[in-house]
């Protein structure tokens, strides 16, 4: 049974990993990676990832990309999201700090944070707004 809109924005709004996926070219199929992402319902979709990496240039080349996110407990559930990229804009401590702290146990974040910041290099946050959405529950299997 597909979700209605609160449903589907409030799942998406749980701290799950999706899976990104974007237009990779025409030889070959598409980049399909694992991510953390922040969004609020009614908001803009974003992630960060590495200001050089082949992410990042594939999806200023493609202009949009999709977030797939699913469970299966207490049911089957997924919500997938896909829309066009409105914003790049170089990171900041602030947003690690945010996204990290999404994921990670609070005790944990400072660490990380330290570790992101010295080994990960310039990152950038890609907005996306979300403009098709595909959900769907299929209860208890």
């Amino acid at each position: 049974m597909a979700l209605t809109r609160e449903e589907r924005e409030a799942f998406l709004a749980e701290p799950h990993i999706a899976a990104l996926s974007v237009h990779a070219g025409a030889d070959r199929a598409p980049l399909s990676v694992p991510i953390w992402y922040q969004y609020a319902p009614g908001g803009e979709v974003w992630i960060m990832t590495g200001a050089d990496s082949r992410k990042n240039r594939l999806i200023q080349a493609a202009g949009r990309f999709t977030l797939l996110v699913d469970r299966v407990t207490p049911t089957v559930r997924y919500v997938s999201v896909e829309g066009p990229v409105v914003e790049t804009a170089p990171s900041s401590t602030e947003r690690l700090r945010e996204l990290s702290a999404r994921y990670l146990p609070a005790d944990k974040v400072d660490a990380y944070v330290t570790a992101a910041a010295a080994d990960h290099g310039e990152q950038v946050v890609l907005r996306m707004r979300p403009e098709h959405w595909v959900s769907s529950d299929l209860g208890s299997l």
